[in-house]
């Protein structure tokens, strides 16, 4: 979208070109972190970049059609309660932490 390099996303994002690779090529799952610093570099919102990778969504998701994330190295339970869309300038989210989980935003 933005014509960036991989070594230039690395730049943007303080990610290693290794990582950014891995996960392109879905060798890998992204942390909150990894996602957090990516949405920051594109100026998108979490659903919105998750979204990218999908087709347009239907205008109302029951709850078992909505999409849920673990990030397993924090223990963080992300469901999307909107559908992502580019049209949309807000999500809502369900945040959810297991007991004693901590999310460490660089």
């Amino acid at each position: 979208q933005q014509g960036w390099s991989l070594e230039a996303l690395a730049q943007q994002t303080g990610i290693s070109r290794a990582t950014l690779s891995r996960v392109e090529r879905a060798e890998t799952s992204p942390t909150a972190s990894l996602l957090n610093k990516l949405c920051a570099a594109y100026g998108l919102t979490m659903s919105r970049l998750l979204s990218e990778v999908e087709d347009e969504p239907p205008e109302l998701l029951h709850r078992e059609q909505q999409t849920v994330w673990v990030d397993r190295a924090s223990g963080f339970h992300r469901r999307s309660v909107s559908p992502p869309a580019a049209l949309y300038k807000a999500e809502f989210i369900e945040g959810t932490l297991e007991a004693g989980a901590v999310i460490a935003y660089d």
